[in-house]
């Protein structure tokens, strides 16, 4: 497999269901040079949104959310797998896994539709350990 997987810190925040809210919080992060290698926002409630955040430095996330105030849960773990798009790639990583017992509780993948694909795999923090080396990282 083609493919770079690492692992990865991400926090989280609910925000209130409301137009620009994601907008707002993704405006102030870049303002503060903050990247993420990932985003994903969830429904949460009847009246909620939770944004997740998944930077690249997890201090330099915390610092400008500091700054602006606004409340983060985390950090937890995650997998980040990044590579060449092909067939059964994800049969592979969710094989290992299976081997090692271990329940993915969570996931978000897409292809970039040139040949690559990015993958989050979300486990429980204690076994994050395991997670690694079942996938050799």
């Amino acid at each position: 497999m083609s493919a770079t997987i690492r692992r990865v810190e991400y926090f989280y925040a609910t925000v209130k269901d409301q137009p620009g809210a994601a907008y707002s919080l993704l405006s102030a992060l870049a303002e503060t040079g903050v990247n993420l290698l990932a985003f994903s926002a969830v429904p949460s409630g009847p009246a909620g949104t939770q944004l997740v955040l998944f930077p690249e430095s997890s201090g330099q996330l915390t610092r400008a959310a500091g700054k602006a105030g606004l409340a983060l849960e985390g950090p937890e773990h995650a997998i980040l797998v990044q590579g060449d798009d092909r067939l059964g790639v994800l049969v592979d990583i969710h094989r290992k896994l299976f081997e090692a017992k271990i329940s993915v509780y969570a996931s978000h993948g897409v292809t970039d539709g040139k040949g690559h694909f990015g993958y989050v795999v979300y486990v429980r923090s204690a076994r994050i350990e395991e997670v690694a080396r079942a996938l050799g990282i």
